[in-house]
């Protein structure tokens, strides 16, 4: 996998669909409270129309430790050259080693895999799983 280049079995004609992140729940806060979610604030437009800038969400760190994440699954990601910065991307293809490609659901506004390439799974912060109320 080289940096820039494209999933093997993207589509560019198919639209993946666009999951709604759900709000948080009762348990969703009790499981960041007992640390078990991390809480992340986005900034950018990059993941229009479903995170807005100033949204909350809550992710699970611990989603990916023994599972690759799959298509359509919101996760926070650290940028492959910048591992300070995270980012919150849509993946769009999981490689059989787990890395994956990674895509804002604004396109046009996104610095994803289309412009840094795989992401390796060391840098797959976590799965998001809803958005912090």
């Amino acid at each position: 996998m080289c940096l820039g280049t494209k999933p093997a079995n993207y589509n560019s004609d198919l639209d993946l669909a666009l999951t709604p992140i759900p709000d948080s729940t009762f348990w969703d806060i009790v499981l960041w409270l007992f640390r078990q979610r991390q809480r992340f604030q986005v900034v950018g437009v990059s993941m229009l129309p479903s995170l807005k800038p100033g949204d909350e969400i809550l992710a699970d760190l611990s989603s990916y430790r023994h599972s690759a994440p799959a298509i359509g699954d919101v996760v926070v990601v650290k940028l492959p050259k910048q591992p300070n910065m995270n980012l919150v991307k849509r993946v769009l293809s999981v490689h059989h080693s787990g890395a994956c490609f990674v895509q804002g659901d604004n396109r046009s506004q996104s610095t994803d895999s289309w412009d840094f390439g795989w992401v390796e799974p060391h840098l797959i912060v976590g799965r998001v799983t809803s958005r912090f109320p």
